[in-house]
């Protein structure tokens, strides 16, 4: 172990295994939900409170083209595509929120052309035909796409989450990097598998 805190092994790797912890404390005090921290096990009353919190933070410590940005200080836009199965916990999550001075917008879709500009978008299809269908389109475009359906990250999508009794997240860096996403190195340390190089690599 070096005086950073990482491994010796590892040393000056950002993303070193040895951090993982330290991380996961970072990320119970993001969602603002005691207890919480990816890879440990939690009791949540809703995984849907645990997943509009990772999306509100996301802007923060995701980072956007600016040209990709609302105009002046409009409000974020965060789309729900497909049946929405948040209910009202997004607007009681996000109501009175504010990041970046942009407060937040939610809008539900049943087609991605319905959908207007939005910087985040939730897909909540249960049918993987019409993911990758909306992902065609989604993935040439600077959107954070986010859902918790299997074979998301390999269809093109950006980020995905499990929550059980286990909170995980996991990121396409090559499909973030090919839309000019930043993905800040606080959420890739919490991360438990990221897709970088064409390679699903597991974190922790």
């Amino acid at each position: 172990m070096n005086s950073s805190g990482a491994c010796d092994q590892c040393a000056g790797n950002k993303l070193c295994p040895r951090r993982h912890a330290r991380a996961a404390l970072w990320l119970a005090a993001l969602l603002l939900l005691p207890g919480l921290a990816v890879g440990q096990e939690v009791i949540v009353d809703n995984p849907y409170k645990v997943k509009a919190a990772f999306l509100r933070n996301f802007a923060h410590y995701v980072v956007w083209p600016k040209q990709a940005l609302p105009a002046g200080n409009a409000p974020w836009c965060i789309g729900v595509l497909g049946p929405d199965p948040f209910g009202d916990i997004l607007e009681t999550t996000l109501r009175g929120r504010t990041e970046q001075g942009r407060s937040f917008v939610i809008v539900r879709a049943a087609t991605v052309a319905e959908l207007p500009p939005c910087q985040i978008v939730f897909m909540a299809y249960a049918d993987a035909a019409k993911r990758r269908t909306a992902l065609a389109v989604l993935k040439q475009q600077p959107v954070l796409t986010v859902s918790d359906e299997p074979e998301f990250l390999p269809d093109g999508g950006v980020i995905g989450f499990e929550v059980t009794d286990r909170v995980r997240m996991s990121v396409n860096l090559d499909q973030a990097r090919a839309v000019s996403l930043t993905i800040q190195t606080k959420m890739l340390e919490v991360s438990s598998e990221i897709l970088e190089n064409g390679e699903l690599r597991r974190m922790r």
